[in-house]
């Protein structure tokens, strides 16, 4: 973290952009003071990226320790603008939960205190044991099955209600189906994706 001091925001954002190479738009601060007449003057905190993961990391940790869970161990990496963080405990069945479950609530938990500690949306993917990599295999293969199905019957298929990072890997794996369209419809817990025969 790093504060920087301008005569507006906009100038405090431009002097951190030059400063760390990046463009001014994909800089997250937050205003920290702010003057506005005849003494302008305007302070801002910027982030890094890796504020953001040892955040995660550390936010992760506290939660499972409030719960009574030891022996954490976590690993973070970044991958497609995606925070990963690989979780072992001696408890993981029990924070997957039941088709993961557990495992998705702990993930908007996090996903919401990091981005509110940064006013910025960050797109956080947790996984314990591998779980999340082991569904992603299953999920493709259940898609290319049924988008082979589709193209056959040329019927609409509609997958059963998934999180959005599992939607994601269906639109990925069918992409390049001939004839074959992904569509997500629906709301929260209930938002599906269905396949659909295209001439």
């Amino acid at each position: 973290m790093k504060s920087y001091t301008a005569k507006t925001v906009e100038e405090a954002v431009a002097l951190a952009s030059e400063e760390l190479g990046i463009p001014a738009d994909s800089v997250i601060f937050r205003v920290i003071d702010e003057k506005k007449g005849l003494r302008k003057k305007a302070e801002i905190e910027v982030y890094e990226l890796t504020d953001a993961i040892e955040y995660s990391q550390e936010y992760i940790k506290s939660v499972l320790e409030s719960l009574g869970v030891g022996d954490i161990k976590t690993k973070a990496s970044l991958e497609d603008d995606i925070i990963r963080i690989e979780i072992d405990t001696d408890h993981n069945p029990i924070l997957i939960g039941k088709n993961g479950v557990t495992l998705q609530a702990l993930n908007e938990l996090v996903r919401l205190a990091v981005s509110g500690k940064f006013h910025h949306r960050f797109r956080i993917l947790l996984d314990i044991g591998d779980y999340k990599n082991s569904k992603y295999s299953r999920v493709a293969f259940l898609a290319r099955k049924a988008a082979k199905e589709v193209q056959k019957t040329k019927v609409d298929a509609t997958l059963d209600p998934m999180p959005s990072d599992e939607r994601r890997i269906v639109h990925n794996a069918l992409s390049e189906f001939s004839h074959i369209k992904t569509e997500s419809s629906g709301e929260g817990h209930h938002r599906a994706v269905t396949i659909k025969y295209v001439d």
